[in-house]
């Protein structure tokens, strides 16, 4: 049987995934880096150490929030900063 999630709000189907999968499998068929998202599971956080062990069932509510990097570089940081005379 399919598993069958909601995903920041949105019902998704994952047909190659059955209910019972280890949060790391949902994370990778998703395709997002691991070391880049901070993933709520029915209204708690699941901490990254337990996504092997912690199993996602049919029904479950994820919130999956995606850090992206950016900004300045050191370089850019310097040169913006105004000093106070």
């Amino acid at each position: 049987m399919a598993l069958e999630l909601t995903v920041n709000g949105m019902e998704q189907t994952l047909g190659e995934l059955s209910s019972e999968t280890p949060l790391a499998r949902v994370v990778e068929h998703l395709g997002l880096k691991a070391d880049r998202v901070a993933i709520e599971r029915n209204g708690e956080i699941v901490r990254r150490g337990s996504w092997e062990s912690a199993l996602v069932s049919s029904g479950d509510k994820l919130e999956i929030v995606h850090f992206v990097g950016g900004g300045h570089s050191p370089a850019q940081t310097i040169h913006n900063i105004r000093y106070r005379t």
